[in-house]
């Protein structure tokens, strides 16, 4: 039997991760709420469902959890900062060269590309080039 989570169905996945979100908060579980919550709001943002992030978003709220983005994972979900190192680096620019070119320290670069990686589900500067296309840069419209 597939899990709900395998389902081409990622709104209904939303409304579902949301509503379990809820009833854990309104159950008193607070900290167990704020995963589904989390994921149900990063789903309806990525299937361009405004209220039900919108709805998602305030139960976060609710568990004490200060949700700032709506993704949590792929290029959205990476900060200005990191996008500005990764697209850097996917041009080829070694860490040196990003550091003296955005007036920032080794360590700040490493730590961008870092997060970016993990963000982005890759192991390596060499992957950034097939993650980074253009096409797939969308700007959030929450």
């Amino acid at each position: 039997m597939a899990s709900q989570r395998d389902s081409p169905a990622r709104l209904e996945l939303a409304h579902s991760l949301t509503e379990l979100g809820a009833a854990l908060r309104r159950s008193g579980e607070r900290k167990a709420a704020a995963d589904p919550l989390g994921e149900g709001l990063e789903l309806a943002a990525r299937c361009g469902a405004r209220q039900l992030a919108a709805r998602a978003r305030e139960e976060l709220r609710a568990t004490g959890s200060r949700p700032r983005r709506a993704w949590r994972t792929g290029v959205e979900s990476l900060t200005p900062g990191e996008l500005r190192v990764a697209r850097l680096a996917a041009e080829g620019a070694t860490n040196r060269e990003i550091a003296h070119q955005l007036y920032a320290t080794l360590k700040t670069v490493e730590g961008h590309l870092s997060r970016a990686y993990t963000k982005l589900g890759i192991k390596g500067r060499n992957e950034l080039p097939g993650v980074l296309e253009p096409e797939k840069t969308r700007v959030p419209t929450l």
